[in-house]
């Protein structure tokens, strides 16, 4: 995978974040709170952000390593 494409990956993996995030406080803001889904909503942000960062890393490290080397 290409620099390019960790970046481009660690982009859609934080849109993903974002509309779970963004359905996190509109599950906040509704009546009656459902509870299980806001621990489903925690664990996978908890899973995506974990994810994003590996993929910058790898980015980071292909950048430092001259490029777009496979890993």
């Amino acid at each position: 995978m290409s620099t390019e494409d960790s970046l481009t990956k660690a982009e859609e993996l934080l849109a993903r974040l974002e509309a779970a995030r963004a359905e996190l406080e509109q599950l906040s803001q509704g009546e009656p709170a459902s509870p299980e889904r806001a621990i489903e909503l925690l664990a996978e942000l908890a899973e995506l952000a974990k994810a994003v960062e590996e993929e910058l890393e790898r980015a980071q490290r292909q950048a430092e390593s001259g490029g777009d080397a496979q890993s």
